[in-house]
């Protein structure tokens, strides 16, 4: 069974619809009781870091996530989910996340640059790379974009299509404490962090309910394990 964790984050259920198609056994739950008992646990959400952390908080969460993730059982961040996992979030000043992983987790900073545009339609499967078309980069990356392995023998990254495209809105990214953690990096006026993992927690900052077979694949090979 595995835990996906209701603390008032949004989007939420197209996770658990994700989950679902794909063959999970999930339960959205805000009960540590429920937590403690489950196979595996999915913290996902959209929104603020401070807020999620604040939403853990008020439920009585905390405790009962720190003590499944040091079980050794899978855990699994995505997107604000993933951002919770490190030391320190610095949305709306500096706040403490759970520290499973590492790292701090900051907002883009760009100099005078621009990127190759980001697409809100996913590239054709046999496409190449999008063409670079000058423009002033914004917050928040928005759009496909692509992921490309730093660790390709990561399980996260079994039968994932390489240098395939994910589907991203996040204005904050995580910067790892050690380049071991980082397990794709995926460029947008520099490269940043987009799956990462530290033994048994793992994260993805983009969307993978939204990111066809690139993000289906990643949670098919969470729950696999």
């Amino acid at each position: 069974m595995i835990a996906v964790i209701d603390y008032g984050a949004g989007n939420l259920r197209n996770v658990c619809k994700a989950l679902d198609f794909i063959g999970a056994d999930i339960m959205l739950t805000d009960q540590p009781a429920e937590i403690e008992s489950a196979d595996k646990v999915v913290l996902p959400g959209v929104g603020a870091f401070a807020d999620c952390m604040q939403g853990l908080q008020k439920r009585d969460l905390l405790e009962p996530l720190m003590d499944f993730a040091h079980s050794g059982r899978p855990f699994l961040g995505i997107c604000v989910g993933m951002q919770l996992l490190f030391d320190v979030g610095e949305e709306m000043g500096e706040w403490p996340g759970l520290g499973l992983i590492p790292g701090r987790v900051v907002k883009f900073k760009f100099a005078s640059a621009s990127v190759p545009a980001t697409s809100h339609q996913p590239p054709p499967a046999s496409s190449q790379p999008p063409a670079a078309t000058s423009h002033p980069l914004k917050i928040p990356h928005i759009g496909w974009n692509q992921v490309e392995a730093q660790r390709a023998d990561h399980p996260i990254l079994r039968d994932v299509t390489p240098d395939g495209y994910a589907y991203f809105v996040h204005s904050f990214h995580a910067k790892t404490a050690e380049p071991s953690y980082t397990i794709t990096t995926t460029h947008y006026g520099y490269d940043f962090p987009s799956v990462v993992a530290k033994d048994n927690v793992w994260g993805i900052q983009f969307h993978p309910e939204k990111s066809q077979d690139v993000g289906l694949q990643m949670l098919k090979n969470f729950i696999d394990l």
